[in-house]
């Protein structure tokens, strides 16, 4: 598995694990070793944990070992931070992509799972948005992963690989990165804050709690219906940033008032719009359905936060 380390990875790292599968975690080289999302897994004798770069051929060669599974979770995902370097994009999203993709064709790899995003439809031109839906790059970070996500069927059409595509739409919970809105907000309300400062409350997202997110990735991963396909992977209902905000605020049982952040801001025809995913095609293909709903996934997430404080600067905005 690639990008173990990170928010998602991690928590699907534990899931393979509880379902007594052996996990070779493939994680960006770090000199001091600390992977702190992973420190449950260690102590599990099925997993491995190996350090490269995914952007290195010769690394993930050496990582891929005996494996008979690919979860490709690796990427750079900041979209502020694509604007500032597309090409970092590009080398770790798309040719990265390529060496999983060149590795598993030449060592006859029988089920590789590629993690594209939501972000690869741009604004909706209809909702609910199905897998038909254009592909629309609004920031260099969904242009990147457009390509990867086309680079991965191609090998599938081309070469028979047996690749599976699966769009997560926006997920949240515990770990996840404190540029992402919901810790954003959690965390400046725990520092006491009643101003939250936020780019545009507009846009309406689909929202997915870790958890089921997890579980959706490991049921595309284990059926053999998913070959050759790209699936949806979200919960068919929508919130505006204005509104999760509030939801947040009451949950919490504080009054807060919104100050707009010139810096948080995305250009405005980069800004996408609206988000609200079609998820019966991965129903259909794998039975799965998320069972968490945005009042419960948010508890967990701020009783986690609670916890997890020190890991958040509230008071800085990070790219």
């Amino acid at each position: 598995m690639t990008g173990a380390s990170g928010f998602i990875g991690s928590h699907l790292v534990e899931l393979c694990l509880s379902r007594e599968y052996e996990v070779v975690a493939f994680v960006r080289y770090d000199s001091r070793g600390i992977y702190p999302w992973l420190d449950n897994a260690r102590r599990n004798k099925q997993f491995n944990l190996v350090r490269g770069d995914i952007r290195d051929f010769d690394s993930v060669k050496a990582a891929i070992g005996n494996c008979d599974s690919i979860l490709h979770l690796a990427a750079l995902v900041g979209i502020p931070y694509s604007y500032e370097s597309p090409l970092a994009y590009i080398r770790t999203n798309i040719e990265g992509t390529y060496n999983i993709l060149q590795l598993a064709l030449e060592r006859s790899i029988a089920n590789i799972l590629v993690t594209s995003t939501s972000e690869t439809y741009g604004t909706a031109q209809y909702v609910p948005i199905d897998e038909n839906h254009p592909a629309v790059g609004q920031s260099p970070y969904a242009a990147s992963k457009v390509a990867a996500d086309q680079i991965s069927l191609s090998f599938h059409r081309s070469f028979g690989t047996p690749v599976k595509v699966i769009r997560p739409f926006n997920t949240y919970g515990p770990r996840q990165s404190a540029r992402a809105i919901i810790p954003t907000v959690i965390s400046q309300i725990l520092t006491g804050n009643t101003e939250i400062r936020l780019g545009n409350t507009t846009p309406t997202r689909d929202l997915t709690f870790v958890a089921d997110t997890a579980e959706g990735f490991l049921s595309v991963a284990e059926s053999r219906a998913c070959i050759g396909q790209s699936v949806n992977l979200g919960t068919g209902t929508e919130i505006s940033i204005g509104a999760l905000v509030a939801k947040i605020a009451k949950i919490m049982a504080v009054q807060v008032d919104i100050v707009i952040d010139e810096e948080r801001l995305r250009p405005e025809t980069s800004e996408v719009q609206r988000l609200l995913s079609d998820n019966s095609k991965v129903r259909r293909l794998t039975g799965w359905a998320p069972k968490f709903d945005l009042d419960q996934g948010l508890k967990v997430t701020i009783d986690w936060l609670k916890k997890h404080q020190g890991y958040y600067k509230a008071d800085k905005y990070e790219k």
